[in-house]
């Protein structure tokens, strides 16, 4: 049964938030051998799998609330260009290109996010951003010279929008962020759709679809939209650097796509790039957690909503938050109506504010 409230309601919000981040690269590290063993149109295993993705989404929310806000709709554009450039980019090029020049997306959010957000990447968020991607420039430098023009271009494209969906959905970090994924999923299955026309990819090449749009990307992104309210958008993309050093051994064991030596040294950089932060980053974690507390919610006003309240004073930041899968939201605990205090004052000394 899944039960992200759990997150709200637990001492620490940002470690919990950090596991689930972890097990989301676990999963999304999944994509490139799953889109190089399918013999079809990329387009259409995008729009296949963000299909089945939109499906699983749409179990677990029960009621998504579509805001058609500048972030929603920003976000599920640039998630429709992430997750469909970057399957083309995994036909025209390496697995391990492609993962590479997707994360960029650092470079973008550090460049944005001041901007956008207001949160201004200190001397240790770039000393961290330069670390991880000179280790991914080792980890993959046997292979940049074979890669080809355009997936090149497209890699970097989906790149920049893997940054900027990461920057809506954190805009969204009071509101309903779970929705932009949806939306996004579903703009790329009927994007798609044209190039579904041609052969289908058999019974095993479906198989490899329903596997990737559960397990590789609508899971993973119920699990990064949650986690992501709690912690800062570079918080997000360094911790999930971890999938740039299991695609490829995935493609390895499966196709025998094989990385040069070099990649052993950088990934043992990123590694240690993104395990020194968290651990730097957990040091003021008491501190964090002290300047989170904020008022309970009315009992009164939950019931209204047919909802349950949370559990102690931490206050439910989730909207339209997830119910376990396969329950009724209106009768069984555990889902979670559009709840927010309009009164909590901003709290710019909170990284992840």
């Amino acid at each position: 049964m899944l039960d992200l409230r759990q997150i709200d309601t637990s001492n620490n919000p940002r470690r919990v938030s950090v596991g689930l981040m972890i097990a989301t690269a676990l999963m999304w590290s999944l994509g490139g051998v799953l889109i190089k063993s399918v013999e079809w149109n990329p387009m259409a295993i995008s729009g296949a799998r963000s299909g089945i993705a939109a499906i699983v989404l749409l179990a677990a929310v029960r009621r998504p609330k579509f805001t058609w806000s500048f972030p929603q709709v920003g976000g599920a554009i640039a998630y429709v260009g992430t997750v469909s450039l970057f399957a083309i980019a995994n036909k025209l090029t390496t697995a391990a290109n492609s993962i590479l020049l997707q994360y960029t997306s650092p470079i973008w959010i550090a460049l944005l996010g001041a901007v956008f957000l207001g949160e201004r990447a200190t001397w240790a968020d770039w000393l961290a951003i330069t670390t991880v991607l000179a280790g991914m420039a080792l980890f993959f430098a046997d292979d940049l010279t074979q890669a080809s023009l355009l997936g090149t271009i497209i890699a970097i494209a989906s790149g920049f929008c893997f940054g900027c969906l990461t920057l809506f959905l954190r805009k969204q970090k009071d509101g309903s962020p779970v929705e932009t994924a949806i939306l996004g999923n579903i703009l790329t299955a009927l994007i798609s759709i044209p190039f579904m026309l041609g052969s289908p990819p058999g019974s095993r090449g479906w198989l490899l679809l329903a596997v990737a749009g559960i397990f590789q990307l609508g899971l993973p992104y119920l699990l990064y939209t949650t986690a992501i309210k709690h912690i800062t958008a570079l918080d997000a993309i360094l911790l999930a650097t971890i999938e740039p050093i299991l695609n490829p051994v995935w493609v390895l064991l499966a196709i025998g796509e094989r990385p040069g030596p070099w990649a052993l040294v950088g990934g043992t950089i990123v590694l240690l790039s993104v395990t020194v932060r968290s651990v730097v980053t957990a040091i003021g974690s008491d501190s964090v957690s002290a300047c989170s507390a904020v008022a309970p919610i009315s009992r009164d006003s939950a019931s209204a909503h047919g909802t349950v309240p949370s559990v102690g004073n931490d206050y439910v930041s989730i909207r339209s938050a997830v119910a376990p899968i396969g329950s009724d939201s209106e009768s069984v605990p555990g889902s979670l109506a559009p709840t927010y205090d309009n009164n909590e004052p901003d709290r710019p000394d909170c990284p992840g504010s």
